[in-house]
């Protein structure tokens, strides 16, 4: 699940690669909202710790 921002970015450079720089600025900004909402996600998860 982690992956899929970096995946994101992975083909935002392959966007700026080929001279779309729209596309890679969409990229990134998708990106970015997927690994936000992923560390909501982790951050709010709660923790089961038996001592």
């Amino acid at each position: 699940m982690m992956s899929l921002p970096f995946f994101g970015l992975l083909a935002g450079f392959g966007c700026i690669l080929a001279g779309q720089r729209g596309a890679a600025l969409l990229l990134w900004a998708v990106s970015m909202v997927v690994m936000l909402v992923l560390f909501r996600l982790h951050v709010t998860d709660a923790l089961t710790i038996v001592l």
